[in-house]
Protein backbone atom coordinates (compact mmCIF):
# COMPACT_ATOMS: atom_id res chain seq x y z
CA UNK A 1 0.00 0.00 0.00
CA UNK A 2 2.89 2.41 1.02
CA UNK A 3 4.24 1.87 -2.29
CA UNK A 4 1.30 2.50 -3.98
CA UNK A 5 0.96 5.46 -2.39
CA UNK A 6 4.66 6.82 -3.15
CA UNK A 7 3.92 5.77 -6.66
CA UNK A 8 1.35 7.94 -6.99
CA UNK A 9 2.82 10.91 -5.00
CA UNK A 10 5.76 11.01 -7.39
CA UNK A 11 3.51 10.80 -10.06
CA UNK A 12 2.00 14.42 -8.57
CA UNK A 13 6.10 15.39 -7.46
CA UNK A 14 7.11 15.32 -11.37
CA UNK A 15 4.21 17.87 -12.14
CA UNK A 16 5.56 20.08 -9.17
CA UNK A 17 8.76 20.22 -11.28
CA UNK A 18 6.58 21.51 -14.24
CA UNK A 19 5.61 24.21 -12.36
CA UNK A 20 8.67 24.83 -11.18
CA UNK A 21 10.46 24.99 -14.87
CA UNK A 22 7.99 27.67 -15.31
CA UNK A 23 9.14 29.72 -12.03
CA UNK A 24 5.49 28.67 -10.95
CA UNK A 25 5.15 27.49 -6.80
CA UNK A 26 6.13 24.10 -7.45
CA UNK A 27 3.04 21.90 -6.60
CA UNK A 28 1.94 19.28 -8.44
CA UNK A 29 -1.57 17.14 -8.43
CA UNK A 30 -2.86 13.23 -9.96
CA UNK A 31 -6.36 11.78 -9.84
CA UNK A 32 -6.61 8.23 -9.24
CA UNK A 33 -9.51 6.10 -9.87
CA UNK A 34 -9.12 2.33 -10.02
CA UNK A 35 -5.31 2.30 -9.42
CA UNK A 36 -5.06 4.44 -12.42
CA UNK A 37 -4.05 7.74 -13.32
CA UNK A 38 -6.69 9.81 -14.36
CA UNK A 39 -5.62 13.06 -14.54
CA UNK A 40 -2.92 15.50 -13.76
CA UNK A 41 -2.22 19.36 -13.21
CA UNK A 42 0.23 21.35 -11.77
CA UNK A 43 0.24 25.24 -10.82
CA UNK A 44 0.05 27.73 -13.79
CA UNK A 45 -1.52 30.79 -11.90
CA UNK A 46 1.23 32.55 -13.10
CA UNK A 47 1.37 31.73 -16.72
CA UNK A 48 -1.84 32.19 -17.18
CA UNK A 49 -2.56 35.03 -14.98
CA UNK A 50 -5.79 33.30 -13.87
CA UNK A 51 -6.36 32.98 -9.95
CA UNK A 52 -8.22 29.67 -10.36
CA UNK A 53 -5.18 27.76 -12.10
CA UNK A 54 -3.91 25.48 -8.96
CA UNK A 55 -2.67 22.58 -9.93
CA UNK A 56 -5.82 20.86 -7.30
CA UNK A 57 -8.35 22.73 -9.86
CA UNK A 58 -6.59 21.71 -12.93
CA UNK A 59 -6.65 18.18 -12.41
CA UNK A 60 -10.05 18.31 -11.21
CA UNK A 61 -11.08 19.36 -14.12
CA UNK A 62 -9.20 17.33 -16.41
CA UNK A 63 -10.70 14.16 -14.47
CA UNK A 64 -14.74 15.20 -15.19
CA UNK A 65 -13.44 15.79 -18.53
CA UNK A 66 -11.93 12.03 -18.43
CA UNK A 67 -14.95 10.39 -17.02
CA UNK A 68 -17.47 12.79 -18.04
CA UNK A 69 -18.81 13.77 -14.86
CA UNK A 70 -18.28 16.72 -12.19
CA UNK A 71 -18.59 14.16 -9.17
CA UNK A 72 -15.57 12.19 -8.91
CA UNK A 73 -16.59 9.44 -6.59
CA UNK A 74 -14.40 6.64 -6.34
CA UNK A 75 -11.23 9.01 -6.83
CA UNK A 76 -8.23 9.77 -4.86
CA UNK A 77 -6.27 12.88 -5.40
CA UNK A 78 -2.36 13.00 -4.06
CA UNK A 79 -1.23 16.24 -4.14
CA UNK A 80 2.34 18.08 -3.00
CA UNK A 81 1.08 20.56 -1.06
CA UNK A 82 -1.99 20.58 1.39
CA UNK A 83 -4.67 22.28 -0.72
CA UNK A 84 -6.36 26.22 -0.05
CA UNK A 85 -9.57 27.15 0.72
CA UNK A 86 -10.27 27.01 -2.96
CA UNK A 87 -9.52 23.92 -3.38
CA UNK A 88 -10.34 22.17 -0.61
CA UNK A 89 -13.87 23.80 -1.00
CA UNK A 90 -13.22 22.57 -4.84
CA UNK A 91 -12.50 18.50 -3.11
CA UNK A 92 -15.85 18.30 -1.78
CA UNK A 93 -17.65 19.64 -4.46
CA UNK A 94 -16.35 17.03 -6.87
CA UNK A 95 -17.16 14.74 -4.41
CA UNK A 96 -13.60 13.12 -4.75
CA UNK A 97 -13.72 10.53 -1.79
CA UNK A 98 -9.79 11.05 -0.30
CA UNK A 99 -7.15 13.50 -0.70
CA UNK A 100 -3.62 12.28 0.01
CA UNK A 101 -1.09 15.16 1.12
CA UNK A 102 3.11 15.41 0.74
CA UNK A 103 3.47 18.50 3.20
CA UNK A 104 1.13 20.74 4.83
CA UNK A 105 1.17 24.54 4.35
CA UNK A 106 1.23 26.45 7.38
CA UNK A 107 0.30 29.52 5.46
CA UNK A 108 -2.71 28.98 3.85
CA UNK A 109 -3.46 25.42 4.30
CA UNK A 110 -7.09 24.65 4.30
CA UNK A 111 -6.86 20.73 5.14
CA UNK A 112 -5.62 21.09 9.16
CA UNK A 113 -2.68 23.42 9.14
CA UNK A 114 -5.10 26.98 9.15
CA UNK A 115 -8.29 25.79 8.49
CA UNK A 116 -9.86 22.72 8.16
CA UNK A 117 -12.56 22.92 5.43
CA UNK A 118 -12.76 19.40 4.96
CA UNK A 119 -13.34 17.91 8.45
CA UNK A 120 -14.37 21.23 10.33
CA UNK A 121 -17.67 21.99 8.88
CA UNK A 122 -20.83 20.23 8.14
CA UNK A 123 -21.49 19.93 4.30
CA UNK A 124 -23.05 17.24 2.82
CA UNK A 125 -19.90 15.60 1.76
CA UNK A 126 -16.89 14.58 3.09
CA UNK A 127 -13.86 13.95 2.25
CA UNK A 128 -10.91 11.99 3.84
CA UNK A 129 -7.31 13.22 4.36
CA UNK A 130 -3.85 11.15 4.42
CA UNK A 131 -0.87 13.56 5.15
CA UNK A 132 2.89 13.23 5.01
CA UNK A 133 3.26 10.77 2.15
CA UNK A 134 6.60 11.65 0.71
CA UNK A 135 6.61 14.52 3.12
CA UNK A 136 10.84 15.31 2.66
CA UNK A 137 10.43 15.24 -0.76
CA UNK A 138 7.24 17.63 -1.24
CA UNK A 139 8.44 20.35 1.29
CA UNK A 140 11.98 20.20 -0.26
CA UNK A 141 10.97 20.93 -4.14
CA UNK A 142 9.20 23.77 -2.03
CA UNK A 143 11.97 25.02 -0.16
CA UNK A 144 14.15 25.35 -2.53
CA UNK A 145 12.15 27.02 -4.99
CA UNK A 146 11.14 30.08 -2.30
CA UNK A 147 15.29 29.57 -1.65
CA UNK A 148 16.33 30.63 -5.08
CA UNK A 149 13.35 32.90 -5.64
CA UNK A 150 14.38 35.03 -2.64
CA UNK A 151 17.90 35.02 -3.91
CA UNK A 152 16.55 36.21 -7.54
CA UNK A 153 14.73 38.75 -5.41
CA UNK A 154 17.87 40.05 -3.57
CA UNK A 155 19.65 39.91 -6.84
CA UNK A 156 17.37 42.71 -8.81
CA UNK A 157 17.92 45.05 -5.77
Amino acid sequence: MKEEKNKFMYAALKEAIKSYSKEEIPVGAVIVKDGKIIARGHNLKETKNDTTNHAEIIAIRKASKKIKSWRLTGCTMYVTLEPCTMCAGALIQARLDKVVIGTMDEKTGACGSVLNIIEDYKFNHKVEIEKGVMEKECKAILQQFFRELRIKKKNKK
